[in-house]
């Protein structure tokens, strides 16, 4: 009876945890795409990129949050609340895409001399 529990722990441990923000990393995305975006057109993305951005960091951070108290609660109380873990999969790859996009578009800022004011609000 104790194997397969100390099993479901470590499978939960291993791979079912949302992660925070600040543990995912940007995906490449080529600056290329913004070459034609003058500074006010890059200035506005730069805000769309960074609207979102902020909006998904804050559900990943409450999902990781909430997902350590159910491995907590989980692993103590009920071992079947562990498949609960994670689920932010999607939320992960387009918070991944957003900071790729925001590093590209930020690079096309610094090329074109847009001004310290757009380059430096990241």
């Amino acid at each position: 009876m104790k194997k397969p529990l100390a099993y479901l722990v470590i499978l939960a441990m291993l791979g079912g945890c949302a992660s925070g923000a600040s543990k995912i990393t940007p995906a490449y995305v080529s600056p290329m795409q913004y070459k034609d975006y003058s500074c006010d057109q890059i200035t506005a993305e730069m805000h769309r990129l960074s609207g979102r951005a902020n909006q998904l960091a804050g559900r990943l951070d409450k999902a990781e949050e909430n997902d350590k108290m159910i491995m907590g609660a989980g692993i103590i109380l009920f071992w079947p609340a562990l498949f609960a873990l994670g689920g932010t999969k999607e939320q992960e790859a387009e918070y991944a895409r957003l900071k790729g996009e925001y590093d590209a578009i930020h690079q096309m800022a610094i090329q074109k001399n847009c001004g310290a004011s757009t380059i430096d609000k990241k």
